[in-house]
C-alpha cells in the first residue's frame, strides 16, 4: 500500500525550531517525516529533510514533463491488468 505524506507531517513551535534545527532535521530524516513549524498555533512554513526535498522535487519534474503526463494517461486507458507476481518476476525480485 502507498504512504501518504501527510501521515508523515509533524508539527513543532518556532521557539524548539529555532533552538535545535540540526536535531530536528535528523529526527525527520530518521522518521521519514518532515516539520510544519508553527508560531502562535499558525504555520510558517515546513522543514523538510534533504532526501525527502530531493525526492518531491524528481517527482514535480517528471509531473511537469508531457511526455510523462501522456503515457500515465495511456496507461490508465489500458485494459491490461500486470499481477503484482507478474512485475515482481519481470524485475527479478
Amino acid at each position: 500500500m502507498a504512504r501518504q505524506l501527510i501521515n508523515d507531517e509533524k508539527f513543532t513551535n518556532i521557539q524548539r525550531a529555532q533552538a535545535g534545527l540540526t536535531k530536528l532535521f535528523a529526527t525527520a530524516e530518521e522518521n521519514t517525516s518532515f516539520y510544519r513549524v508553527l508560531k502562535n498555533d499558525k504555520p510558517l512554513g515546513v522543514l523538510v529533510p534533504n532526501s525527502l526535498w530531493e525526492s518531491l522535487i524528481e517527482d514535480l519534474e517528471a509531473l511537469s514533463s508531457p511526455v510523462y503526463r501522456g503515457r500515465i494517461r495511456r496507461a490508465r486507458q489500458e485494459r491490461k491488468v500486470i499481477s503484482a507476481g507478474e512485475v515482481k518476476k519481470a524485475l527479478d525480485l
